[in-house]
């Protein structure tokens, strides 16, 4: 990606890294990073393979042996998408990458929309893909999940107090610094649980967050992760996050209250 330049001045170039995290994936890995390369040829892509008992690994190998722009990290087990994108936000980090990007294995995440949140950059520390702002959409979703998701955001600026509307998506760009500030080490949340955690630390530290509408396509082959224990993960630990933050602003009324 560029970024607009005063008169007379180059454009900056960034080093933009693409994490996928992969698991069980066989059937996406390869289609995905090849419309992925296709849709921003200048962009690396480091693929995070949690150990996928599938075969994904492999197939992730012979895409780097192919192409030297493709990175594979491979982790011994089933760690969390979490703990994924966490490993490769610092593997891109120590390797000087300006723009570090998170997208779904499985198609979900459109490439070809990538440009759109590179773009969004230019004046923003923190590009969120939303789905739930005008001109977001997803396709092929039953209409429970819909519901699922918007009232689970719905929750999340209530108890936050923040208006992000798609806080639990997972297609976003991070500029260097914005991590660098979000306190990574301490981050221990999984799931969508994750993405309502960076997405928040980033507004409580004042960073400019921007959310750019994407269609959402719902994945064609192989097995959702979404599970019970991943949204009951999300309510208990935003609602411990409310609490707190809502006593926070209390005791600050009753400080200056006195």
């Amino acid at each position: 990606m560029t970024e607009s330049a005063e008169p007379g001045e180059e454009p900056t170039v960034h080093r933009v890294l693409v994490i996928v995290p992969t698991y069980n994936e066989k059937d996406n890995v390869v289609r995905v990073v090849g419309r992925l390369r296709a849709a921003v040829p200048a962009a690396d892509v480091l693929i995070v393979d949690d150990g996928s008992p599938d075969g994904t690994g492999d197939l992730a190998d012979g895409l780097a042996a192919d192409d030297p722009q493709v990175q594979v990290m491979h982790r011994s087990h089933k760690q969390g998408l979490g703990a994924a994108y966490v490993a490769g936000f610092r593997w891109g980090l120590e390797r000087g990458y300006d723009v570090l990007v998170e997208m779904d294995a499985d198609g979900s995440h459109q490439p070809e929309q990538l440009p759109d949140l590179l773009a969004a950059l230019s004046s923003a520390d923190l590009v969120l893909g939303s789905r739930w702002v005008p001109g977001g959409h997803v396709v092929n979703w039953p209409l429970g999940r819909q519901l699922l998701s918007r009232a689970g955001n719905t929750y999340v600026r209530l108890m936050l107090g923040f208006g992000v509307r798609d806080a639990t998506g997972g297609f976003r760009a991070f500029r260097r610094r914005t991590l660098e500030g979000l306190t990574l080490e301490d981050v221990n949340s999984h799931g969508y649980c994750f993405q309502v955690d960076l997405a928040w630390r980033a507004v409580r530290r004042g960073y400019t967050v921007t959310e750019v509408p994407i269609g959402f396509v719902e994945r064609e082959l192989g097995t959702s992760k979404m599970s019970g224990s991943i949204v009951r993960e999300a309510l208990w630990r935003v609602t411990i996050w409310g609490v707190a933050h809502r006593f926070a602003q209390l005791r600050g009324l009753l400080g200056r209250g006195g």
